[in-house]
C-alpha cells in the first residue's frame, strides 16, 4: 500500500492505474484490483480520533466505538475497488454535508467540552472535502468507462436499541429512483436473505425498515451521477457484542463469504440490464 496525495490518487484513478493507496493524512484508504462497474464503501469503518480533540471530547472510546460500524471493511476487503474511511465519524462524519459533518451533540449526548476552533474544524472538513473529490473521480471514471455503475455502501447498526423486532439486513432506498431500479433492489435483498450464518443467526432483510438511506454519501452520487444506484446496506451487529465491545470473527468471515459470492453476481446482472 503507498501513501498518496489526493491529486495523486485522483489521477491514477483518471489514468485507470491499479493501486492501494492511504491518504497521506491517513484519513482513508481506497484500493482499485480492478476496474469493475462496481465498488464497495465504509465510510463509517474509521476508529481514529486526532489526538488535539481527545481533551475537548465528552465521549468515552467505547461510545464512540458504539456508533461506529466496525469491521464493515472486512466483510467487503476482497472485492476489486473499495474506499473506506479511516477517522472516526466523531470527529467528521462522511455520511453527513460538510454544514453537518461535525457534530455538536450524539445520540443525545454534548460531545464537546467547549466549542471547537475555527481551525480544528477546518483540518476536519478538509478531509471531508478530499474524500468526496475522490469519490467524484472514481464514480465518474467508472461511468465514463462502462455506462453505469453500482455502489454497495455497506454500514451496520445497534439493534439492541430497537424495542422490536428487526432485520439482519435493512437496504434504504428512498433517495434512489425505486421505480427504474425496483428489480435490482429487491434482488439485492434476496440476495442478503440468503446468506448463511452461524451460531443460529437468522439472515432477514428488508427494506426501509430501520433506515431509509438518507446518508450524504448515497445523495451525494446519486445528484451527480444519472447511472450509478447506490445501495446502503446496514447489517444489524449480530457480528459482534456491541455493549462489550467483542467482534465475533466466525460471523464477520460469514458475512465476507456471503458478499463474496452474491455481491459481484448482483453487480453483474445491474450492469447486463442497465449498461445498454
Amino acid at each position: 500500500m503507498q501513501k498518496l496525495t489526493i491529486e495523486e490518487i485522483i489521477k491514477k484513478i483518471e489514468a485507470e492505474e491499479l493501486f492501494r493507496a492511504v491518504a497521506s493524512d491517513y484519513s482513508f484508504t481506497i484500493k482499485i484490483d480492478d476496474y469493475v462497474p462496481y465498488a464497495c464503501a465504509a465510510v463509517h469503518n474509521g476508529h481514529q480520533f486526532r489526538r488535539e480533540l481527545w481533551p475537548k471530547c465528552l465521549h468515552t472510546e467505547y461510545e464512540r466505538w458504539y456508533e461506529e460500524d466496525p469491521e464493515t471493511v472486512n466483510m467487503v476487503k476482497h472485492h476489486p475497488i473499495v474506499i473506506s474511511g479511516m477517522d472516526s465519524r466523531f470527529e467528521y462524519d462522511l455520511n453527513r454535508d460538510p454544514d453537518n459533518a461535525i457534530y455538536e451533540d450524539a445520540w443525545g449526548k454534548q460531545l464537546w467540552k467547549e466549542p471547537l476552533t475555527t481551525e480544528e474544524k477546518s483540518k476536519s472538513l478538509e478531509k471531508h472535502r478530499n474524500f468526496y473529490k475522490v469519490v467524484h473521480a472514481l464514480i465518474k471514471t467508472l461511468e465514463a468507462k462502462f455506462g453505469c455503475c453500482i455502489v454497495y455502501d455497506m454500514h451496520s447498526y445497534n439493534w439492541k436499541r430497537w424495542d422490536r423486532e428487526v432485520p439482519t439486513w435493512n437496504l434504504g432506498t428512498s433517495n434512489v429512483d425505486n421505480t427504474r431500479f425496483k428489480n435490482s433492489i429487491e434482488d439485492w435483498r434476496q440476495e442478503l436473505s440468503e446468506i448463511k450464518l452461524p451460531n443460529g443467526i437468522a439472515s432477514t432483510a428488508k427494506i426501509n425498515d430501520t433506515f431509509q438511506g438518507n446518508g450524504y454519501f448515497l445523495k451525494f452520487i446519486t445528484e451527480n451521477f444519472d447511472q450509478t444506484l447506490v445501495l446502503a446496506t446496514e447489517v444489524a451487529k449480530i457480528y459482534c457484542d456491541e455493549e462489550g465491545q467483542i467482534i465475533y470473527p466466525e460471523v464477520v468471515s460469514a458475512i465476507r463469504k456471503g458478499l463474496r459470492t452474491c455481491l459481484p453476481e448482483h453487480a453483474s446482472n445491474f450492469y447486463n440490464i442497465y449498461s445498454n
